[in-house]
């Protein structure tokens, strides 16, 4: 995966596996996660988006499998599930 820097007050870059569809995302503090599944669209939009940290917390925050990477020994977090009618 290449990463790229971001121009944003919260996250320092990104990098995208598109064969794998993992998103690893890196923030200004340091704090590195892995997220899965993440669909070549989605992350597109985010490259394109005006506000990267916006776009993040709307469309990836608590919407996709992560794993902390900062921090190994964490568990993957699932995201929560999906209220159905």
């Amino acid at each position: 995966m290449q990463r790229l820097p971001l121009e944003s007050s919260s996250l320092a870059s990104a990098a995208y596996d598109s064969v794998l569809h993992r998103l690893e995302v890196e923030f200004r503090n340091g704090q590195r996660y892995l997220f899965f599944r993440v669909p070549l669209g989605c992350y597109q939009q985010f490259m394109d988006s005006e506000s990267k940290g916006a776009y993040f917390n709307r469309y990836f925050r608590n919407r996709f499998a992560f794993k902390h990477l900062t921090r190994p020994r964490r568990p993957i977090v699932l995201p929560p599930p999906t209220k159905t009618k």
